[in-house]
């Protein structure tokens, strides 16, 4: 039930969305558009309450698998051994309840509008359990200073660095020009899921025999010959695809190479290790539809599609049918034979 696989496209929709609703309308906007989800199954009287009821389903089972989580989680943490029972004294005394509440995971809630705000501050889950029957849930006012007899201690929780990425994230600061950023003096880059394109200025009227890039997995070098000035010799933040990266002179005096990223399903945070970061949280991809697909993934894009329908409706997907089509031809060619037990597999 846990399908760890899509983890890395969710958190990349979850980051761009930035909230529970608009990523729960991503997704059922997709079903919408892009699949017979509404229509319900074969024979569906009514296909909107078909798939709700799918919805609804789907969601109790989670919620479920989420309270059993829970339980083994509280049922895993280790049990204190009680003290011991101290002897009677005969002296008077006075007792205060209390009692600590084991430390849980802290949860960032989210606010009513299903936006995540990290900027409140977490609140200390280590209450006090005292005899009084009615708390009140109001903030505490300003007392005068008590008695020393009755000290109290203030423990302050300190920031985490999750908190601190997330204080970052919330800042008003503008997207990152093109996704990427510019190593200033030397280049100017941007990226896309796939690819990163670096933008090298280079002399007027200058030719690809007058300059040297030399790429390899992990590591890029450009060097211009006419000067023997050395751009860039360094290693890569990430690996990238040799045989498919490239590069060209534009203009006359724009050196333009393109890096084929081995991990298409991340964003870089800069060109070359040494080089400074930009702050991925803030990239704001582009939206893009099938017609913007190249041809071989547009293909498989689409027939993913229509397998997901085939199977909804409980008819065979595009391989199956293939299959089913070579072997009636096979009948056809061969009616001696009795393929009454024949099996597709």
């Amino acid at each position: 039930m846990d399908d760890e696989r899509f983890d890395g496209l969710y958190l990349n929709v979850a980051q761009t969305t930035r909230g529970i609703e608009p990523l729960l309308d991503t997704v059922f906007s997709f079903l919408r558009r892009k699949t017979d989800f509404f229509a319900g199954p074969p024979g569906a009287e009514d296909g909107p309450a078909a798939a709700i009821a799918k919805v609804n389903e789907v969601l109790k089972k989670h919620a479920q698998q989420y309270k059993n989580d829970k339980l083994k989680k509280e049922k895993s943490k280790p049990q204190k051994a009680k003290p011991k029972p101290k002897p009677t004294v005969t002296k008077p005394f006075k007792t205060t309840q209390s009692a600590k509440v084991e430390d849980d995971d802290e949860i960032i809630e989210m606010g009513s509008d299903g936006d995540f705000d990290a900027s409140k501050p977490v609140v200390s889950k280590k209450p006090v359990i005292t005899p009084l029957k009615n708390i009140s849930l109001e903030p505490k006012k300003a007392k005068d200073p008590e008695p020393p007899s009755k000290t109290t201690t203030t423990t302050e929780t300190p920031k985490t660095q999750e908190e601190d990425d997330e204080n970052d994230d919330d800042d008003d600061g503008p997207p990152p020009e093109g996704n990427g950023g510019s190593v200033p003096g030397k280049y100017v880059w941007t990226q896309t899921l796939a690819e990163v394109m670096v933008n090298v200025p280079v002399p007027e009227n200058t030719r690809g025999r007058d300059v040297q890039v030399t790429m390899k997995k992990n590591h890029l070098k450009i060097l211009l010959k006419s000067t023997q000035t050395i751009v860039v010799d360094d290693n890569l933040s990430r690996s990238i695809i040799c045989d498919d990266s490239f590069w060209t002179i534009e203009d006359g005096n724009r050196l333009v190479v393109n890096l084929q990223k081995l991990n298409q399903m991340e964003w870089w945070e800069s060109v070359c290790k040494k080089d400074p970061s930009i702050n991925v949280r803030k990239i704001r991809p582009e939206n893009s539809s099938i017609s913007d697909l190249d041809g071989e993934t547009r293909k498989t894009v689409e027939k993913m599609m229509f397998d997901q329908r085939q199977k909804a409706l409980g008819k065979p997907t595009s391989d199956e049918q293939q299959k089913l089509d070579a072997l009636e031809m096979f009948k056809k060619q061969h009616p001696e034979m009795d393929f009454s037990n024949a099996k597709i597999s």
